[in-house]
């Protein structure tokens, strides 16, 4: 079994990495502190690539794997974690539309979406519906050549910036099966965004409520067909999971390599701090759990990959295992600087908060460990063990 890089993901990580260097970076503390979407930068992204990871070539996409996309997704985490995010989702919503919508809506969005002059939000989390997404509300009624829509979202990346919603709404009374995918242009009439919530972390990333009141959506913008959605919302969640995680990896990296910079500089007692052992122990325990978890999430991706029968139990344990440890990386690096750590003149506190809700989205770990746990006591030849 081969632990490197091949030369075209070392190619890809150091492509990312000069990128995030360059163009996110310089600007992260700044876009935290006034709340700024950098649109522009997602251009610059869309020019690399970034903005269609794994979007088949045919629709404008570099048709990458899910292992490279992590690559990349630790790296641009590693300068900026809500920007990284945000393309994380960008990609997943874009790769729903690129592979199930008919080709007339693929035609009039795929370019612009792979360039980053557009952008999309996917939309599954309602008020009443969270964990719990087989119980949405939001509902898709058919007309004689358009479907109506009416419901809620809550939570959404990028409600009232970006131009094309992926939404979640039920089309029949059957559970999860009665749930159908629609690719929603995002200033169609009836829509109505909430107001920007004030969040912890993932400042610079819009997160809103939307409304749908007898929103007029075609037929053909469909996604799949109808009763479907849910299976694609999963499927989808597979792909995010592994990339929130490999964001979580990123921001812990960049936590470890400033803490470690910290600790031989900062003195107390006529010492660098770095040479007293409780130190360096705190210091081994957080390499050693990032490198278990970027070994996780690349075993997920592989799986995912090789279309693994148990594809998203590898997928759930990469996501709770590196967004846990990702956040108390970032919580000991904190405590590594002290005072310092507290104050916003360093990112250290930047990287505490937006790595915490990692641990919430797509999917709580929570549920994250309902998902593992049901698989393996399903499992009845244990092959999960092996």
């Amino acid at each position: 079994m081969n632990y490197d890089l091949t030369e075209d993901q070392y190619a890809f990580q150091q492509t990312a990495r000069k990128f995030a260097q360059q163009q996110l970076s310089p600007y992260a503390k700044e876009w935290d502190e006034q709340q700024t979407f950098p649109k522009a930068t997602f251009i610059a992204a869309g020019k690399l690539g970034f903005m269609a990871m794994y979007i088949p070539e045919e629709h404008h996409g570099i048709g990458l794997g899910r292992l490279d996309s992590a690559i990349i997704m630790e790296e641009l985490a590693s300068e900026c974690t809500s920007t990284a995010a945000f393309i994380s989702i960008h990609n997943m919503a874009f790769n729903m539309l690129a592979r199930y919508g008919q080709s007339s809506l693929q035609n009039v969005w795929c370019a612009d979406l792979a360039s980053g002059q557009k952008l999309v939000s996917y939309c599954l989390t309602e008020p009443g519906a969270g964990s719990d997404a087989a119980s949405l509300t939001t509902r898709a009624e058919k007309k004689d050549d358009h479907y109506l829509l009416n419901g809620a979202k809550a939570f959404i990346s990028g409600a009232g910036e970006t131009d094309l919603l992926i939404v979640m709404a039920r089309t029949s009374a059957d559970g999860s099966k009665g749930i159908s995918c629609f690719a929603v242009p995002a200033d169609t009439a009836g829509i109505t965004y909430g107001k920007k919530e004030q969040k912890l972390g993932w400042s610079n990333q819009p997160t809103a409520l939307i409304n749908f009141e007898d929103v007029r959506i075609p037929h053909d913008h469909l996604l799949a067909e109808e009763g479907q959605g849910f299976k694609l919302a999963m499927e989808g969640l597979d792909g995010g999971r592994i990339n929130i995680a490999a964001c979580s990896l990123g921001t812990a990296r960049a936590s470890l390599s400033l803490s470690t910079q910290y600790v031989k500089e900062r003195k107390q007692f006529n010492h660098a701090i770095s040479e007293f052992q409780a130190t360096q122990f705190k210091l081994a325990d957080m390499l050693t759990e990032l490198t278990a978890a970027r070994q996780m999430i690349r075993l997920a991706a592989y799986k995912l990959d090789t279309n693994h029968s148990e594809k998203s139990t590898y997928c759930a344990m990469a996501k709770r295992f590196a967004t846990d440890l990702g956040f108390r990386i970032c919580d000991e690096a904190l405590q590594l600087h002290g005072g310092y750590g507290y104050i916003k003149e360093y990112p250290i506190e930047r990287h505490f908060r937006d790595t915490r809700v990692h641990r919430i989205l797509e999917g709580t770990n929570e549920i994250m460990r309902l998902i593992i746990a049901k698989r393996l006591l399903a499992d009845e030849n244990l092959n999960l063990l092996d």
